[in-house]
This record gives structure tokens, sequence and C-alpha cells, in this order.
């Protein structure tokens, strides 16, 4: 492990501390990839007048509780990067009125400056504006570099801006503590500096690897595996290269209304399930229907690595993704088959503090995969995250929550789900390369992952080989 070090930084000495895992994954990705693959985008819009003096005030008392919104980072001379925290912030919050704009054309405003990469090195690594919008929407704008924030930090910070803003204007009482992300980094890095822990959880991952080889399911169907047989010469090949000649992206959003998402909820709240198992048992059967009814599907799930009061109000970025392989039998019912992918969760998560990029590289050795090669399609996230369950201290407005897109991606296909602000409702982000990905596959996908979840909850018993037939 890279020890901290002390760097001059206009004439200031400045504590730097490296990039544990989660980290040093996006600083592999932007050095193989335009730099604004990294940006994300946001907005929360209130349909309220606001008080943008009160709005600026809020957003630098945000900053302040905030450890991690003041990263700046850092190369040494052989290019190896570190991190420190600048005490305070005093970037001017400009506000911008589009209130006698078309919404849309505001929106596409926003996207622009999403794709704006930040420097990396000595700067702030995050922007935010304050926005009127047309219809009474009132609000703020993020953008943030993934090595300094993930989804739970940033609607960690959106919340926290709105929960001071709330203070200032209303008296309504303040936001729990922050928590210090440096400490977070400091753990992270003595579990990294040859802890027993790791000796652990490699010795997991080198056993899991080794068990059998797993199988590549499309989430167009057979045709790439098939294709890519033939080509190999390999008609026993099990795992496939989705190539992509372009990193151009986009993201599709697909709303599922209040109703059947509090369905959803109410059927993980019945049966005592997460509803990242139930997300997983609908995308893994779809996989399944779509490539011939497989048994053995995987896909890529994301870990927030959030599981402590420290780790939650932390800010900073912390997912892991790790191969999340499933063999289920067809006579398994809809809730069995839940359960199975409950206990395999569970599984990997005792071990999910393990270097993702480490793991990937292990698996390619051992099966000696083509360079790109890989078992899963698609990657999953449930971010649980909601305004909603801070209602009783919110004023009873409306919102609006907007995530732009960068651009670009380096995942053919990212999917994440989602609570709406407004409603609690769900929504399914598709985040796609537009060379390897349609429209028209998003909306095909999308429509089949709920007609299973909605055909299983319906019905627990009935058996996955039963709704593959009714899909």
């Amino acid at each position: 492990m890279t020890e901290m070090k002390e760097f001059n930084v206009n004439g200031a000495v400045v504590k730097a501390y490296p990039l544990p895992a989660a980290q040093r994954m996006h600083n592999y990705t932007v050095k193989y990839a335009c730099p604004q693959v990294l940006n994300i985008g946001t907005g929360l819009y209130v349909q309220q007048d606001v008080d943008f003096g009160l709005l600026k005030q809020a957003i630098y008392k945000a900053y302040e509780r905030f450890e991690s919104m003041r990263i700046r980072f850092i190369e040494d001379e052989d290019g190896t990067m570190y991190q420190y925290i600048v005490p305070n912030e005093e970037r001017d919050i400009i506000l911008h009125d589009f209130s006698h704009w078309r919404e849309e054309a505001a929106h596409n405003e926003m996207r622009k400056w999403t794709a704006v990469p930040f420097k990396r090195c000595n700067s702030p690594m995050n922007l935010v504006a304050m926005i009127k919008l047309p219809n009474g929407f009132n609000g703020i704008y993020l953008k943030a570099d993934h090595m300094t924030m993930d989804s739970s930090s940033i609607i960690g910070f959106h919340r926290d801006v709105l929960e001071l803003y709330c203070n200032l204007k209303y008296g309504t009482d303040m936001p729990k503590p922050m928590m210090s992300y440096i400490k977070q980094i400091e753990k992270d890095l003595e579990y990294e500096n040859g802890s027993e822990a790791r000796k652990n959880d490699e010795k997991f991952w080198d056993e899991e690897i080794a068990r059998s080889e797993p199988m590549y399911t499309d989430f167009t169907g057979l045709g790439r595996l098939l294709t890519q047989r033939r080509e190999t010469g390999n008609p026993d090949l099990r795992s496939a290269i989705i190539t992509s000649t372009s990193l151009e992206a986009a993201i599709s959003v697909y709303h599922l209304e209040k109703e059947p998402s509090e369905r959803l909820m109410q059927f993980c709240r019945d049966n005592n399930v997460p509803m990242t198992s139930l997300l997983l048992m609908g995308l893994r059967t779809v996989l399944s229907q779509f490539n011939g009814n497989e048994k053995d599907v995987s896909v890529k799930t994301n870990v927030a690595r959030r599981g402590k009061i420290s780790e939650k109000r932390c800010g900073g970025t912390r997912i892991h993704f790790f191969p999340l392989r499933t063999i289920l039998e067809p006579e398994l019912t809809f809730l069995e088959g839940i359960k199975e992918i409950q206990k395999e969760q569970n599984r990997i998560f005792r071990h999910a503090e393990f270097d993702p990029i480490e793991l990937t590289a292990k698996r390619a050795r051992y099966w000696k995969l083509r360079p790109g090669a890989s078992y899963e399609s698609i990657s999953l996230t449930y971010q649980p995250l909601s305004l909603q369950d801070d209602k009783d201290k919110m004023p009873d407005i409306a919102y609006k929550s907007m995530w732009y897109t960068n651009g670009v991606a380096a995942q053919p296909l990212y999917l994440t789900v989602m609570h709406r602000p407004e409603d609690n409702g769900l929504n399914f982000n598709f985040e796609y390369k537009k060379d390897v990905v349609t429209e028209e596959e998003m909306q095909y996908l999308y429509y089949y992952i709920c007609r299973v979840l909605f055909r299983g909850i319906e019905d627990k018993n009935r058996t996955i080989g039963e709704i593959l037939e009714m899909i």
C-alpha cells in the first residue's frame, strides 16, 4: 500500500492520502477513457419560491459539513494520485435563471455542463449552481466527479442542502452531523495494508473463481455469444466481448408509477427480502429467458459499503462491484429464487472490501479470458435513499429530480433503480453506449423486467419455469 505523503501546495504543507480501491477503480477508468466519463450531473428542484440568499448559505454550510466535497487530487513525481482536503470552499455559487426558457432547453443546457471535464489536480471536483426553472420550480444543480461522490453521497448532499435551507427558512431541526470522510479512508487503507481481513477475503474470492466457469448471458439474447463461438472456433466458449468503437452514451429513464412501485416494496416488507434481491430476480430471469432459459446467470452487482452510520454519512465514493452468479433450477418458486439470490448476496457482502479491479484481473488470468471478455452483460445498482425518508421534516411541496448524462460511458449497459423524490415511485435509469445498445432494446428489457416482477409478486409460489413460460 502507498503511504500517506505531505505535499507543498501554494506554500502550504498538506497531508495527502492514497486512493483506496473504490477510487482507484475510477482513476483506472479515466486513464483509458475521455475525462468527462466520471462526471455525474444531478438536479433537485422544488415547486416553491426560494430565497436564494438563504439557499446559498445552506450550500456553503453543506460544503463545510461534507469533507468529501472539499477533496483535491495531487500527483507525486511518479504520477501516483493522492488526495487531500481543503479547509473551506469560497467559490461563488451562481444563480442561473431559466424561468423563461422551455424546460427541456434548460435541462439540455445542464447536460452540456455535465459533459465539461474537471481539471484533475489541485482543483475542485464538483460544481454547485442555483437554478430557476419554468413552472415555479427552483433548486440546485450538482456536477461531481465519481472519484469523490457516489449516488449515496450525491443524494445525501442534496438532502443536506434542503434540510439546511428548511432550518434557515422555517426553523426546522438541523440535519444530523456528518461523519469524517478521512477516517473512513484511513480504515480502508488499513484493510488494504496486509490485514488478516484482506487475506481472508482474497482466499474466499480465489476459491470462488476456481469453483467453475460462469456462463455469459446477454441482454439481447444468444446472438453475441454464438457469433463469438463461430469466430473463435470454440463451440464451448462461455465468455463474450461486448465490442464498442465509441464511448458516446445516453441515459433512458423509465418511470414505474407510484402504486405498482409500492406493491413491489410491500412484497419485500411482507416477505422480509431486500428490494435489491427482488430486482436481481427480475433481471436474471429476463436474462435467462433471452438466452434459451439458461440457468447459470451472472450480473455485475454494486455494493454500497455503507452498512455503518459512519459509512452512511461520510460522503465520498464507496461502491465496489462484484459478479453475482446464480444457478437457479426452474422448479424453484419465485420467492425461493429471491431467497437464493439473497443468500448469495450475503455471501458476497461479507467479502465486499476486496479490490474489484484485482478480482477482475484474477478471474481473467484463471479462465484465460480474451482482453475485454466478461460473463456479465449488465450492471445493477439499487439506491434506497429517498427524500421520503425525511418527509416529516420536509414541507409538503412538489419535488423534481434529474440525472443528466455526461454523454459518454465506460460500460455498455448500467441499470440504476432509484426512488423519485416527489412520490417515492421507482425510476429505472439505463445508461448505455449508443453503438452497443438501442433505445428500443432498453424499452424491451424494461418491459420484460416488469413482467417478471409482477407475475412473481402476484403469486410468490409460481415456479421460475412457469414465469418463463408466461413471459
